[in-house]
């Protein structure tokens, strides 16, 4: 590993003389003209950010109107049945000049200590997180073609994000709740063209601003655009994340996530997407042991399309099959035992307000493998009206209002 940060670090060093190089010779005849017209470089400030409310109502009735299931993972953020719930405030606020941009992204609300994963313990004790940095990063463009990023930064793998107003569905896939989330290093971007980039980065660990050990991660995303409308991502990290044993010395215990996500503008109302990943966990992750001995596996596939009926109103479906068998993520059955689960969720999406109203209704389903064996009707994903663990899938009816500014 020590090798693997060594070469990155020496193609950042590559990357940025080229990048140098190369703006060299056209840097000065700008220097001339800036001195020459008494022009000044001014930075722009820039405010934006949203709030989302949404309710949403469980068909299976739980006693406890939950939707989290029996290992409390089915859903990341919609996870009260039976009430209007207040979901999460974003405030962003960007600095940006011709070299740098600076980026301060904040949340706020019940959902802050959800969307922090890693950090869930707040000023006043677990729950009370009011401020959570979502990113906060310094983006140094060196030339037109690299770029350093240096902070804390969303996760680059998957398909969804944690804001609402960018996610065509309310509800978030299981690919999206088993992570990555956002990572804390520095990377840097180089664009071969506008159909092309690569980056490379060095992270400390996963979902933690604090690192659980000394080794770092390793991060890559290839990018390119066959033709136009159609993009593709290749994504991947690996990373020790393994937490040291009872006398503090290291665990080679290693994570790893490859990643495809690509999206198609079949035409201008019909779009297309798919996200595929398959990770890989040995030992321990930041002490969250996974159920199989040796190196655990998981994977997942969802494909994604929507439809814009008018410039107000569109529908949009995904299919989602995520496989965790080996147990290596949250996403577990009754028993404590690795599941499957296929899921179905159909979303609306209707603009007023000069589009910076969305309102969203939604119907997902789950339907989560049975566990093995007898005398299970008891041992079941989800909870009923008595309390008991009875139904192996659950529907939900959700409606969402979102306002962007």
């Amino acid at each position: 590993m020590k090798k693997t940060v060594l070469l990155v670090c020496c193609s950042f060093s590559i990357l940025l003389s080229k990048a140098q190089d190369s703006t060299s010779t056209t840097s000065k005849p700008q220097e001339v003209a800036a001195t020459e017209t008494g022009a000044e470089n001014k930075g722009k400030f820039s405010f934006s950010g949203y709030i989302d409310s949404y309710y949403s109502g469980n068909l299976n009735n739980p006693r406890s109107r939950s939707n989290l299931g029996a290992a409390g993972t089915a859903r990341v953020f919609d996870q009260r049945a039976g009430q209007i719930s207040l979901g999460l405030v974003q405030t962003k606020i960007g600095y940006s000049t011709d070299k740098v941009d600076m980026m301060l992204d904040l949340t706020f609300g019940p959902n802050a200590d959800l969307g922090n994963y890693g950090n869930v313990i707040g000023p006043l004790g677990q729950g009370t997180t009011t401020l959570a940095i979502k990113q906060a990063y310094i983006n140094w463009k060196t030339s037109d073609k690299f770029s350093i990023m240096v902070g804390q930064f969303g996760t680059h793998i998957g398909y969804e994000v944690i804001d609402a107003p960018v996610n065509y569905n309310y509800s978030l896939s299981n690919l999206f709740n088993n992570g990555p989330f956002y990572h804390t290093g520095i990377k840097g971007t180089y664009a071969f063209s506008d159909k092309a980039s690569l980056m490379l980065g060095i992270v400390n660990n996963v979902d933690n601003w604090r690192d659980n050990n000394k080794a770092k991660g390793i991060i890559g995303q290839f990018f390119f655009s066959p033709v136009s409308g159609w993009n593709v991502y290749l994504n991947g990290i690996v990373s020790n994340e393994a937490n040291p044993d009872s006398t503090g010395k290291a665990v080679k215990g290693m994570y790893s996530v490859f990643d495809l996500t690509t999206t198609y503008q079949i035409t201008e109302k019909f779009y297309l997407g798919l996200n595929a990943a398959v990770g890989s966990q040995k030992e321990d992750f930041q002490g969250y042991a996974p159920v199989k001995a040796g190196t655990s596996k998981w994977s997942g596939v969802a494909v994604y399309t929507n439809y814009a009926f008018t410039g107000k109103f569109g529908l949009g479906a995904r299919y989602e099959y995520f496989d965790n068998k080996d147990g290596a993520r949250g996403l577990r059955n009754f028993l404590g035992q690795g599941t499957s689960v296929n899921s179905i969720t159909l979303t609306g999406n209707i603009t007023a307000a000069d589009g910076n109203l969305i309102i969203k209704p939604e119907f997902r389903i789950d339907s989560y493998a049975k566990p093995a064996g007898s005398n299970t009707a008891e041992s079941q994903q989800f909870e009923d009206s008595d309390g008991k663990f009875t139904k192996s899938s659950q529907s939900t009816l959700g409606l969402a209002f979102i306002y962007k500014f």
